[in-house]
């Protein structure tokens, strides 16, 4: 049976025996209906997890224990704002993947060049969701845009549509990977992020949509970490 998994304050979890978490109350009472000698998992977003069991309106620890979804390579997606919705589906399929880290930027060809903290809050709702779905012990972080310039590091990979040198999967696993909007980057911003110490890499002979990019390159990166496949 497959149990619930929800990510909780850490200090709404202190001890062996504690009131259910308030944020998650009404719907694990009132939306699943669960009832005394029920069992869900709490997560408090350290890579860890407690199998709790309910016993009145109290949480009873049965278990602590890591959580084994969690990839031991730590991949952080640097990504350009895309129009629309286009993001919520970047965050949920890359956490899902195993991201652990999210830098959104504005680049030269960004359509989008600014996101309400209403939006940025809906993208962490989204990674929380996703990674209680696919079973993570972390949620992954973040973060508000910042300019290109201030997110490149040299242990970094820049994406590159129509890349001829090297691919993605012939390196070494880089600790980000950068990815542009929907018209890709400039070339000045290549040359720019050169000079920053950052490998421009192809991802393959296809050319993907902007939102399907991430997933792909995590899957592509983790594989070779020995975390996905």
């Amino acid at each position: 049976m497959t149990l619930h998994r929800f990510f909780v304050d850490p200090g709404a979890m202190a001890g062996e025996r504690f009131a259910i978490p308030a944020a998650i109350e009404r719907q694990v009472r009132s939306v699943l209906r669960l009832g005394d000698g029920d069992r869900i998992v709490l997560l408090p977003g350290d890579g860890t997890e407690a199998l709790c069991r309910f016993a009145g309106r109290e949480c009873i620890v049965e278990e602590r224990r890591p959580v084994a979804g969690e990839p031991r390579h730590r991949l952080t997606v640097v990504q350009a704002l895309l129009k629309g919705d286009a993001l919520e589906t970047v965050v949920q399929h890359a956490t899902e993947v195993g991201v652990a880290r999210f830098r959104l930027v504005v680049t030269e060809r960004c359509i989008a060049r600014e996101i309400s903290l209403r939006r940025l809050e809906r993208l962490r709702a989204i990674a929380r969701e996703a990674a209680e779905q696919s079973e993570r012990g972390i949620v992954p972080s973040i973060e508000a845009p910042a300019r290109l310039l201030d997110a490149l590091e040299p242990a970094s990979v820049l994406l590159y549509e129509r890349h001829d040198g090297i691919r993605l999967g012939q390196m070494e696993p880089p600790s980000a990977v950068i990815i542009g909007p929907e018209g890709g980057f400039s070339p000045s911003e290549v040359a720019t992020a050169e000079r920053a110490g950052v490998t421009p890499v192809g991802l393959g002979p296809r050319i993907l949509r902007s939102e399907t990019v991430a997933m792909a390159a995590a899957v592509v990166v983790l594989s070779r970490t020995g975390d996905f496949a």
